[in-house]
């Protein structure tokens, strides 16, 4: 009895790791735990024991994911059928577990193969194969199967203020980063317990020459910080530099749906009281949320022209930038559109559509071809855009994302190629509003300023609003306290000063990582082809 109870509280214990990595995000925000939540686990991978590092991993990243997506329930009070939700938050939790389990299955592979060769094998697994494999799978499953870039293990350490390296490598080198200082830990309990470590030739090394196993991956962090220079927030000046865009921020916090039923206020006055905060100071440019014109009319028509004028007019700016939808040849557009004004008279209407499309939110796979499936997609189906960027005033280039878009690295810095000199971000979260998803969606955002270089402009619906500069640092819609107004209203103003420099991330993207990991994969499927092969010809003498 007592035998088993013991094994169920080991068992228990192996799941702390998971619930180490939830932590680390909101609501808990216990960001530094990142840094050596998974060392455990990495421990085990060193074993070389491959179905207990499958099993370990797997376990621990259904326990976060599930834990960290708790937020995906609170789309049930706006519609969303109960068992699909809930089918659709577990099936998420162990798809995105599988690349936890991909990871661990890689690491044990690579570190059984690495045991009885020489010490730098080792040292090659500690510093290089263990951070970039994993920030390969976490580049996989921010693209495969239409991406889900959600909580990169660096997120945390770029919300404390420890991102610069994103602008070298994105948020996936400072992933790896996290990974390296795990495994640094792992390596330093191995040493002051050699009883628990795997048998290998560094075992009969000298303590004094093991030790480079800390000071080398920490001497290389040291490094890469060192490489980042990135441009510290300027101080608050009394006027702004000539070439900045003066921008005001408006969270109305409306219905994620729009319905008579649901919405009786009349977005006239609601949005004149808004203004009224940031009247005075003249903005250039006003932003509102994802879906703000849904109500009023498609971007493209009369009625949405003329709202548009209304809030120039209001505000006394000479732009604004809002989502809404339009419909071109029968298909339908997630959009955003920036309206330029001379006077009261409209120059032009920009218009940007969401090219990375939520499936099963904006659209149903395979819909195009079955249209009964149209009917099951939340606000339709949708189609994607193309990429482009808006012209503010003829000569400032603004890339902007809607939503989910910009937790993408990869759009983004296509954004920065193309020449954007400032970045906005529209969502309309109040589809998860009374939870944790909203401060989690900003979280994803703040690592784009850093790997671009540019300001980013971000209003939510029910959501953060906020201007984050390329540092990482955020001016954020907040009540007298400091904590965001998630789910209240108000308006912001800032001034934002465009840039035409480019990160190294930009420049170069992922194609380093993606060399990097698949050579990794590749070696990783040889060893174990090579065993495979080794036991058969063995069996068969």
């Amino acid at each position: 009895m007592l035998f088993h109870f013991v094994k169920k509280i080991k068992e228990i214990a192996w799941l702390i790791p998971g619930f180490l990595l939830w932590a680390a995000f909101p609501p808990m925000a216990e960001r530094m735990d990142v840094v050596f939540a998974i060392a455990p686990l990495l421990w085990l991978s060193r074993q070389g024991e491959i179905r207990q590092s499958l099993k370990r991993w797997f376990f621990n990243g259904l326990l976060f994911w599930v834990a960290t997506l708790s937020w995906m329930p609170a789309i049930i009070k706006n519609g969303g059928p109960w068992p699909l939700v809930a089918l659709g938050w577990f099936a998420l939790g162990a798809y995105c577990a599988l690349y936890f389990a991909a990871f661990g299955v890689s690491a044990a592979i690579y570190w059984r193969w690495a045991a009885p060769r020489a010490y730098v094998w080792r040292l090659l697994g500690l510093i290089i194969v263990e951070p970039i494999l994993w920030a390969g799978f976490e580049l996989m499953r921010s693209e495969l199967f239409g991406g889900f870039s959600w909580n990169h293990l660096g997120v945390p350490l770029v919300n404390a203020g420890f991102g610069a390296p994103a602008q070298i490598g994105g948020v996936y080198l400072c992933s790896a980063i996290v990974v390296l200082l795990n495994g640094t830990w792992a390596s330093i309990f191995e040493r002051m317990f050699k009883r628990f470590a795997i048998s290998t030739k560094a075992q009969s090394m000298p303590a004094y020459l093991r030790v480079v196993e800390t000071f080398l991956p920490l001497a290389l962090v040291y490094l890469l910080f060192s490489l980042s220079n990135v441009p510290a927030t300027e101080e608050e000046a009394e006027e702004k530099p000539n070439n900045a865009i003066s921008v005001a921020l408006v969270q109305r916090n409306f219905p994620c749906v729009f319905s008579r039923d649901q919405n009786e206020e009349n977005p006239y006055e609601a949005y004149t009281k808004l203004l009224s905060n940031v009247s005075l100071l003249r903005p250039s440019l006003v932003v509102l949320p994802e879906s703000a014109f849904c109500e009023i009319g498609r971007l493209d028509k009369r009625a949405a022209k003329e709202f548009a004028a209304f809030i120039t007019e209001t505000s006394g700016a000479k732009a604004v930038l809002a989502g809404g939808s339009r419909n071109e040849h029968a298909r339908e557009y997630n959009s955003s559109a920036l309206y330029l004004f001379e006077g009261k008279s409209l120059q032009s209407v920009q218009t940007y559509d969401k090219v990375h499309l939520v499936p099963f939110g904006e659209y149903i796979p395979g819909d195009k071809f079955i249209p009964y499936l149209q009917k099951f997609a939340p606000v339709g189906s949708c189609t994607p855009g193309e990429l482009k960027t808006l012209y503010f005033n003829d000569d400032v280039k603004i890339g902007v994302a809607i939503c989910f878009e910009d937790t993408d690295s990869a759009q983004i810095r296509r954004l920065a190629a193309m020449g954007a000199e400032m970045l906005v971000f529209i969502t309309n979260d109040s589809w998860f509003s009374d939870s944790i998803e909203p401060l989690q969606h900003y979280w994803q955002a703040q690592s784009r300023a850093i790997e671009t270089g540019l300001s980013v402009v971000r209003v939510g619906n029910s959501g953060v609003t906020a201007v984050i500069r390329p540092d990482g640092k955020s001016s954020i819609l907040s009540d007298s306290t400091g904590k965001p107004l998630i789910d209240e209203r108000g308006a912001m103003y800032e001034w934002v000063l465009p840039s035409t420099s480019k990160t190294i991330y930009v420049r170069y993207g992922d194609l380093p990582l993606i060399i990097l990991f698949s050579l990794l994969i590749l070696m990783v499927i040889l060893i174990q082809y090579g065993e495979y092969y080794e036991k058969r010809r063995t069996l068969s003498m």
